[in-house]
């Protein structure tokens, strides 16, 4: 009798940690499928071609990080990360938030906060609300460690560049037409190394033009600073035959539709002859400061700036900007000291986003591609002496400015 009841005893002891063991292990699943989720959505975004993915969670909300390099339209790449989150990468009853990167630098964040019911939540991209604000989690994804970086990836864009001008009687216009291969590369976090070839196809513009010469060659340095603050310093060559440093501010308002921004140049005159560069002393410094203003029903922005040109002279100009998915046109007017027309000039200008639309890294290797752009504006007054100015950076234009927008973004999200 001792004997069966000794036997019994260790056949419960044996059952109770077998329950246990199973109840631990029970406790254990949800904690590991969630780490695979946002791990596995980390791989697939990797696999479509994000770079710089990242995920962390804590008690309060599930982040991720990403940067988009394959898609050529923010908006549209930005929306496939969505919908991939959406699917497989939501926390279980927790808020959610996506953080995109440029060149590693933050610049907007998507928030998705479930509504908790008797139903189960469905996600979809309206329930997203866009904005400049990181979170408080960004300072603690920003030291995680992640996947397929962009650092040291080479591009080679080519740049069509096409100029019209109407200075002959005899000719409705004369017609300029280069291609400009660059390389671009991603060095460290905010810095890009940007060098180009100008090719001339078909010039009528002078013997000047005829040459293979020297574009942009550059080093540009971004930060985002807090309270919304965007620096970038720029050191190289640039457009309308300038050289030497640049610094550009932005600060977004609390009331995101609004914004302030300036930008200082110190500079010389460039100018690439006979195989050779010719250099001025730094001396000339341009500037400009003003405010804008996003019409997000409109996907519009107006802006106001007092500026001084490459002559010294001073003026105000004007923008209107309408953004819609593959283009940007804008109209602007100015009134400058010492030109012609009472110092009134204006015109429009327009950027077109140039197919293809997806073009995916391949590792390391180079990718060879298009510019996102291509742009023209037109000078109505003809003037062409005073109220000119230059660029800093090749891929700087009215449509890549806007490209971040939260309001362009959260609209492009909801009519995809």
């Amino acid at each position: 009798m001792r004997y069966r009841n000794s036997n019994m005893r260790k056949c419960l002891t044996t059952k109770t940690i077998a329950q246990c063991a199973a109840f631990f292990l029970f406790c254990l699943l949800p904690l590991k499928g969630v780490c695979q989720t946002g791990e596995s959505t980390v791989n697939t975004l990797v696999e479509m071609g994000f770079e710089n993915v990242g995920w962390t969670e804590d008690g309060k909300e599930r982040v991720y990080v990403l940067q988009n390099s394959t898609y050529r339209l923010n908006g549209v790449g930005i929306g496939k990360a969505v919908d991939v989150i959406q699917k497989m990468g939501l926390p279980d009853k927790k808020p959610c938030r996506v953080i995109v990167l440029d060149n590693n630098v933050p610049q907007i964040s998507l928030y998705y906060k479930p509504v908790i019911g008797d139903s189960i939540p469905e996600a979809s991209r309206r329930d997203w609300d866009v904005s400049y604000d990181l979170g408080d989690s960004w300072e603690q994804i920003r030291k995680q460690k992640r996947k397929n970086s962009s650092l040291f990836k080479v591009d080679i864009v080519v740049y069509p560049e096409l100029k019209l001008k109407n200075l002959v009687i005899t000719q409705i216009y004369q017609v300029l037409f280069n291609l400009n291969p660059t390389i671009e590369v991603s060095l460290w976090k905010g810095m890009k190394f940007i060098g180009q070839v100008i090719i001339p196809v078909y010039n009528e513009y002078g013997s000047s033009y005829e040459q293979v010469r020297q574009g942009y060659v550059a080093l540009s340095q971004s930060v985002r600073l807090p309270y919304n603050i965007f620096l970038t310093a720029t050191i190289g060559s640039f457009n309308n035959y300038r050289w030497g440093g640049t610094l550009d501010a932005k600060h977004i308002f609390k009331d995101e539709r609004f914004s302030v921004e300036g930008r200082i140049g110190y500079t010389g005159r460039s100018r690439f002859e006979d195989w050779r560069w010719k250099v001025s002393p730094l001396k000339r410094i341009t500037w400009n400061l003003g405010g804008s203003f996003y019409w997000p029903e409109y996907n519009t922005s107006l802006s106001l700036k007092v500026e001084q040109y490459l002559l010294g002279e001073k003026g105000v100009r004007f923008d209107m900007v309408r953004n819609f998915r593959y283009v940007s046109i804008g109209f602007y007017g100015m009134k400058v000291q010492n030109a012609g027309n009472k110092g009134y000039n204006g015109g429009f200008r327009f950027q077109i986003a140039l197919p293809p639309y997806k073009y995916k890294r391949k590792g390391y290797i180079p990718r060879v591609m298009p510019s996102e752009y291509f742009g023209m504006s037109y000078n109505a007054g003809n003037e062409q002496y005073y109220g000119r100015s230059f660029n800093p950076r090749v891929d700087d234009n009215m449509a890549t400015e806007n490209s971040f927008n939260p309001y362009f973004i959260k609209s492009e999200l909801l009519n995809f």
